[in-house]
């Protein structure tokens, strides 16, 4: 199984778990980015595992070329010494060596292959990640900025609502009655501005009828 092919699986799983179960966004993504990154160390420490694998299987074949020309050495001295038999036999054994060179080379070029493979998941899963992390940031701020709207939108409709308004006229007729009262324990503070102003006409005409009065005894 590819390690994308695993990624998706328990991915997949997991959000179809917290949606069932109603789960907020900004926690869905949060998981998400946490499975992205236990994959990511497991993808980081099969690599590790492959590069160690290709260094052992370099080393082997570095091994089995040095003993074919060893063996390949001998053939010679035993050519050069009149032991064609010897040289046949040193000659065997440096065909199995070439062999063993042969699957040691396969060996580390698979390896090779492999680290390249996961090398470029690694890069991959990584980008994935902090695209996932970019997006966390973002899905936060608007879940902020729709949580506080949502907040003043209630507050609005409380203070629009028919009980709202009912309180502050409950509290308007209190003030009122409030008023009314304190005019009754003080009756001075009856009289209104208009009432002080009739006031003042009627004291003009008291004068002037007592002017008349006046003139009229004084035979002026």
């Amino acid at each position: 199984m590819g390690v994308f092919t695993r990624l998706r699986d328990i991915v997949t799983s997991n959000i179809n778990a917290m949606l069932d179960a109603a789960e907020d966004p900004e926690k869905l993504i949060r998981l998400m980015v946490q499975e992205m990154e236990d994959t990511l160390i497991e993808v980081k420490a099969n690599c590790a595992g492959a590069i160690a694998g290709r260094k052992k299987a370099e080393r082997a074949e570095a091994a089995a070329r040095a003993a074919i020309a060893e063996w390949h050495d001998r053939a010679g001295l035993a050519i050069d010494r009149g032991r064609e038999d010897l040289a046949r036999e040193a000659l065997r054994e440096k065909q199995k060596y070439e062999q063993k060179a042969d699957l040691f080379a396969e060996e580390v070029a698979a390896c090779g292959e492999l680290v390249d493979q996961y090398k470029q998941d690694i890069a991959a899963v990584e980008e994935k990640i902090q695209a996932a992390r970019d997006k966390h940031r973002l899905l936060v701020q608007r879940h902020t900025r729709a949580r506080n709207h949502k907040a003043a939108q209630t507050t609005l409709r409380k203070a629009d609502s028919l009980e709202a308004i009912a309180r502050f006229d409950r509290l308007e007729n209190r003030i009122e009655r409030m008023e009314a009262e304190a005019d009754l324990v003080d009756p001075s503070s009856n009289a209104s501005l208009v009432e002080k102003f009739e006031a003042l006409r009627g004291d003009d005409a008291i004068d002037q009828e007592l002017a008349a009065l006046k003139a009229q005894r004084t035979g002026g």
